[in-house]
């Protein structure tokens, strides 16, 4: 919203020399954000010229232009005449006009222009004759400023050549920008913000909604509102009203002064009709339409759309209308305007053809408006202020102010009989507790101080037999104000944010991050430790993502949530893994030469809850709780997961020596590294699954067979449907089911300071069997002595059948109390031997 500083000067009081800056600031204290502080652009020195010369040159492309001598008294430091070269012919020789001089700046749409002394047309021209337009004041480029064209005589007869211009065009007029939120829809307006400035302020307030409104007599012109579908219980429009005015001249120029605010406001001047109608809409925030009385021929009618309508919009767009809009119509039959939103070409008000016209004076429900306009995609002026809220007691004196100024400036008669449709409900009270305020902001407000602030917002509060409690109506400009908490807010923003103590949060034992928090913040430290970089992907992808993994038709990764609005058509579905999505991470990098690349990604996935479906309650009133069960029944589960991809090569060739590429061992070491970071203890299994290489893929569990996850080796057919390097590998973790296995007490072991004894063993196995198998039996066998066991050889070759392999396992002893005697050490690895035999069939070598 933008607010001239001397419009803004005719509603409440300003100080003597205020700047644009100051009031800015002085919003900003009562919570309205500033956008910036505008000026006209021109820099002096702009001064009166008298053209003193005027001599035509024709040009060789035929273009003729004025050689001009122009007298500028002393404002160019000679007092000599100025020659400027000019391509208008609207003036003459004794002319005040508007020249700006070598070192002045004019606005431009690509930014300020300095003016210099050059040479064109064959003489070097020092300075500039300057248009309406030019100087930012106006349309008008036809031809350049005579100044008794645009300035009264008496201020003409004062000026005298070197005078200067700036203040004299009102160029040094400044206007401020400010951005109004969607719950302070009343700032939209000039009376908005001059209210907000006497808050921030004390200033004086002088309401220009404060204004004789004719009463009427008669019935004035037909309007019935028959919105027989509400929009959720409330009707589209309550209030409807209606004058006429006759015998207007539209052709009548709109006034310079109103036509400057509105260009200064942002607002382009366009007829006088639309120009009063637009004026009284800045001026108050009640958005107004005009009709052309002569194009009706039945009443006012205000109804939804019915199946099948549609409109030509003032923007010529032909608009199929949706049950849902609100229609201003002509005896219910021919639809006139989409109402609050934009009018139809139908009684469209036309210069020189319009004489009467009916002015429209609404209240229309925000959800309504807003719905509508963001349905036709279609936002205007009107609609901005509807969806926000429009004061409904505006109504008549917005109608007023428009039917005065289109007497005074039109020529105009108004009807005296009047229409005004009036089906509002009274507002209802809110009960306030005058100690609210101070329990939620943490400042001592008086009870007293709080009345105070209430009454300033324009709230009427009424006393209760509680001393501590207070009725409180609020000001029909402020529908946002619904409940205590937003009587509260408004007592902490007018006293001042700044008067709010910073306080640090203390920190209170007991509380902080939840284990699950601690537990994800160690994996990303442990796996950027391993060298892995962290990513984050968009979690949207697409059915064609399963078929490229390889996913068979009823695994179940491929019953993804759909959304209703994706941001693409591509990308539908919510992923149900972290490797359908990090892919194009691994892409993206080895797209810009990174190729030895390994990342990894901690987030959500989404797997969706069968059948289930969730109400869609109104907006209301508060869902019942039977209601709020079935929504979060049917919202879909969201695990945390960890997934590891890479590709290129893990140790880089160098003169170091050759390098290694990263293989299905990188990967499992990693999510075994996950698991480490967590204390949790993970075993593996080999596995066949999509979409990793048969033989080259292991599953993960914990010691009870929960599935963790799995890790591996991509399958070719997969590498190359993705575009990824041959051999990537991945990997992708529950970590929720992690977090549930770490979130344990563990009881500290004492160390044991006797020395540790070591037997190696070697196992002769059929192939099918897996290194882990054998591992669990070993220990299973060894009893609590062992404390630890690693493979170290795997030999296959002439001394063994083909069909076995050897496993050399090394094996630790130790006792807690005591140190093991080689018999004990013995004994404890002959059973582990012993149970491998039994289990495997193993023999020992």
């Amino acid at each position: 919203m933008r607010v001239p500083v001397d419009w803004l000067g005719d509603y409440v009081t300003l100080p003597e020399g205020v700047t644009g800056e100051q009031i800015a600031a002085d919003l900003v204290a009562v919570g309205l954000e500033e956008e910036g502080v505008h000026t006209s652009g021109v820099g002096g020195p702009l001064v009166v010229g008298r053209v003193l010369e005027m001599t035509p040159e024709e040009q060789k492309n035929g273009k003729t232009i004025n050689w001009c001598q122009v007298d500028v008294g002393a404002a160019n430091g000679t007092g000599e005449p100025q020659g400027i070269v000019c391509g208008a012919h609207n003036f003459g020789v004794g002319d005040l006009v508007a020249v700006i001089l070598p070192g002045g700046t004019l606005p431009t749409p690509q930014g300020p222009l300095t003016i210099s002394a050059r040479k064109t047309y064959g003489h070097v021209s020092a300075g500039m004759i300057c248009s309406v337009r030019e100087l930012g004041i106006g349309e008008d480029h036809d031809g350049i400023l005579v100044l008794p064209r645009l300035l009264p005589e008496g201020v003409v007869a004062g000026l005298a050549p070197g005078d200067d211009l700036i203040g004299v065009l009102g160029l040094d007029r400044e206007t401020v920008e400010v951005n109004v939120t969607p719950d302070r829809g009343y700032c939209f307006s000039v009376r908005g913000i001059a209210r907000e400035y006497s808050h921030s302020t004390g200033a004086a307030f002088t309401d220009p909604a404060s204004l004789a409104v004719d009463a009427g007599s008669g019935e004035g012109y037909a309007v019935r509102l028959a919105d027989e579908t509400p929009l959720e219980g409330v009707a589209g429009c309550d209030r409807y009203l209606a004058r006429v005015v006759r015998d207007i001249d539209l052709t009548r120029t709109t006034p310079e002064w109103m036509a400057r605010r509105l260009t200064e406001a942002g607002m382009r001047p366009i007829g006088l009709a639309v120009d009063v109608t637009n004026y009284v809409m800045l001026a108050l925030g009640q958005p107004l339409h005009a009709f052309d009385l002569a194009t009706l021929t039945g009443p006012v009618v205000v109804r939804r759309a019915r199946p099948g309508e549609r409109l030509t919009t003032l923007d010529d767009v032909d608009r199929p209308l949706d049950p849902e809009d609100l229609l201003i119509t002509d005896g219910g039959e021919r639809v006139l305007a989409l109402a609050g939103v934009m009018g139809g070409e139908d009684g469209e008000v036309t210069p020189g053809v319009t004489t009467d016209v009916l002015i429209e004076a609404a209240h229309f429900d925000p959800r309504t408006v807003g719905r509508t306009s963001r349905r036709h995609k279609l936002s205007s002026e009107a609609s901005k202020r509807f969806e926000r809220g429009v004061d409904p007691d505006v109504t008549a004196a917005a109608a007023q102010l428009a039917v005065d100024l289109l007497v005074e400036h039109g020529g105009g008669t108004a009807d005296p009989a009047i229409t005004d449709v009036d089906q509002r409900a009274e507002r209802a009270a809110i009960e306030l507790d005058l100690t609210m305020p101070t329990a939620y902001v943490g400042v001592n407000y008086s009870f007293d101080r709080v009345r105070e602030v209430l009454v300033m917002i324009g709230c009427v509060v009424f006393d209760t037999d509680d001393p501590r409690r207070v009725s409180v109506v609020a000001p029909s400009w402020r529908p946002d104000l619904t409940d205590a908490p937003t009587l509260v807010e408004e007592v902490a923003r007018v006293d001042g944010y700044d008067k709010i103590p910073s306080v640090v949060p203390r920190a209170i034992g007991g509380r902080g991050l939840t284990h699950g928090q601690r537990a994800r913040r160690a994996v990303a430290t442990a796996l950027a430790g391993q060298g892995l970089q962290e990513v984050l992907t968009y979690p949207f992808v697409g059915a064609d993502r399963f078929d490229e993994l390889g996913l068979a038709e009823d695994d179940p990764h491929r019953q993804a949530v759909r959304l209703a609005n994706p941001l693409s058509d591509e990308a539908p579905l919510m992923r149900t893994a972290l490797l359908q999505t990090l892919p194009e991470a691994v892409l993206r990098n080895v797209s810009r030469g990174n190729r030895d690349v390994a990342l990894f990604e901690i987030d959500t996935v989404t797997h969706p809850e069968p059948d289930a479906i969730a109400p869609v309650p109104g907006v209301g009133e508060v869902p019942a709780d039977d209601v709020l069960a079935q929504i979060r029944g049917a919202v879909p589960a969201q695990p945390w997961h960890v997934a590891v991809m890479a590709a290129g090569q893990a140790d880089r060739a160098g003169w170091w020596g050759r390098g290694r590429p990263v293989d299905v061992v990188d990967v499992v070491g990693w999510a075994h590294a996950v698991a480490d970071a967590l204390g949790v203890e993970v075993r593996r299994q080999q596995s066949t699954r999509a979409p990793f290489h048969p033989g080259r893929c292991v599953d993960l569990t914990l010691p009870d067979g929960t599935r963790v996850g799995w890790a591996g080796e991509l399958h070719p057919k997969v590498v190359q449907r993705l575009g990824l390097p041959a051999r990537t590998s991945a990997a992708e973790l529950d970590l929720d089911v992690l977090v549930r296995a770490s979130d344990h007490r563990t009881q500290v072991a004492r160390l044991s300071t006797h020395p540790v004894a070591t037997s190696d063993v070697a196992l002769e196995v059929p192939r099918g069997v897996r290194f882990s198998e054998v591992e669990r039996s070993l220990r299973e066998g060894a009893g609590t002595l062992l404390e630890s066991l690693e493979l170290f050889d795997v030999y296959a070759g002439d001394q063994v059948a083909q069909d076995k392999h050897s496993l050399a396992w090394r094996m630790h002893f130790r006792a807690p109390d005591r140190t093991l005697t080689t018999q004990e050490v013995n004994a404890a690895r002959d059973a582990a031997v012993g149970r491998a035999v039994a289990d495997h069939e193993a023999v020992q070598r």
